[in-house]
């Protein structure tokens, strides 16, 4: 019997942790070629280009997840791949980005979404006090006061889908060259050992 595999450190599970939730939550390049609902341009996404990370795909593939997040409530996924082919974004990682709005984060968003919904909107301010005082109880008031936050709601999240690309790109940004300076910062390190030790022992 074949002896198992060392388990890996949690040093070496740290600086892989981020690339295997990507590739645990999002198609691989085989399966987005193969999808049914993308067939007349499923062959487009075996470009290796669309799931390289650059300091150019990851900021893009991070907004266009978050737009497709925000702006329907089904069929996110595909929205920002199909998204990436112009515009040369990450699409594993623009898939991923589509799972901030989940079953579990459902409530949080609505709840975020009508308060800014509301303020976008001044409801409270917009109501004639006519209207105010003839629905002030009954169903018509419950139905009025349903109409008033589902409208908020929906002026939220269209709210959300074009400021969290725009938040989402600049951090995205920021930490993709923070993370590429930090690694040049350790190889130039470990290349000033290496010269120092090479030219010690001569």
């Amino acid at each position: 019997m074949a002896p198992k595999p060392p388990k890996p450190t949690i040093s070496a599970r740290s600086k892989t942790w981020a690339m295997d939730l990507i590739r645990k939550n999002t198609p691989t390049r085989e399966e987005m070629a193969e999808n049914k609902y993308l067939a007349p341009i499923a062959h487009r996404f075996l470009s290796p280009e669309l799931w390289r990370f650059t300091r150019r795909s990851v900021p893009r593939g991070v907004a266009l997840g978050l737009f497709a997040a925000f702006i329907i409530p089904i069929g996110q996924i595909f929205l920002s791949a199909f998204l990436a082919l112009p515009t040369r974004a990450n699409v594993p990682l623009a898939a991923l980005m589509t799972f901030v709005t989940n079953p579990f984060t459902l409530p949080f968003w609505m709840a975020i979404a009508y308060k800014i919904g509301e303020f976008a909107l001044r409801v409270d301010a917009s109501v004639p006090a006519m209207a105010a005082t003839k629905v002030n109880s009954g169903t018509w008031a419950f139905l009025t006061d349903a109409y008033e936050v589902a409208g908020a709601t929906v002026v939220g999240y269209l709210v959300l889908s074009f400021a969290t690309p725009v938040i989402g790109y600049v951090l995205s940004g920021w930490v993709w060259r923070a993370v590429v300076s930090r690694k040049r910062a350790r190889r130039l390190k470990v290349m000033e050992a290496r010269l120092d030790q090479r030219l010690g022992t001569q």
